[in-house]
């Protein structure tokens, strides 16, 4: 089967389940942002540099996947979808952000006022990653005040993921 299957040359995408909506559909949207995250997510552990960057990025990109097939699948197809065994965003996902952010924040990473980007660009990477981050934070923000979300652990974990990335990138610029 060819990628090319021009099942969206009408302005439709495919969610799970054969449903089809708009490309501009907020779940759409939603998910795109995510996808677009998990690409900002390799670029910045393809930049990375540090081995301790490169790991943890690739296991949040792991979590991306389970974010996106999350919102990809409309509230009334999620029974289905925990039934036939998809993983969801579940706080314990978010407790190893937060274990991060203590692991980080012990290195004495910190800083006051606003950061400007561009140190180097392993932290440009990374706060690329968190402006896009924050991107699909408001994304599926729109979703939960539209009563579209099925859970809102994904809302927590994407804003910890944005404090991780911000935390990475200091993290980075302190190591030169």
């Amino acid at each position: 089967m060819s990628i090319a299957t021009k099942t969206g040359d009408s302005g439709q995408t495919g969610l799970m389940y054969n449903r089809r909506v708009s490309k501009c559909h907020p779940r759409v949207e939603a998910y795109g942002a995510v996808d677009e995250l998990n690409s900002a997510l390799g670029m910045a552990r393809a930049s990375g540099g540090h081995p301790f960057i490169r790991e943890n990025l690739l296991k949040i990109q792991t979590d991306m996947v389970i974010l996106m097939g999350q919102l990809a699948t409309l509230p009334d197809d999620l029974p289905r979808y925990i039934k036939d065994g998809y993983k969801m965003v579940t706080p314990d996902l978010t407790a190893k952000l937060d274990e991060l952010v203590h692991t980080i924040e012990s290195q004495k990473i910190s800083f006051h006022g606003w950061v400007m980007p561009g140190d180097n660009p392993s932290s440009a990477t990374l706060d690329n990653a968190r402006a896009i981050c924050r991107r699909a934070e408001r994304q599926i923000c729109a979703l939960q005040e539209a009563g579209q979300l099925q859970s809102p652990e994904m809302m927590i974990y994407l804003n910890r993921l944005s404090d991780v990335l911000w935390l990475m990138a200091r993290w980075r610029e302190k190591q030169g």
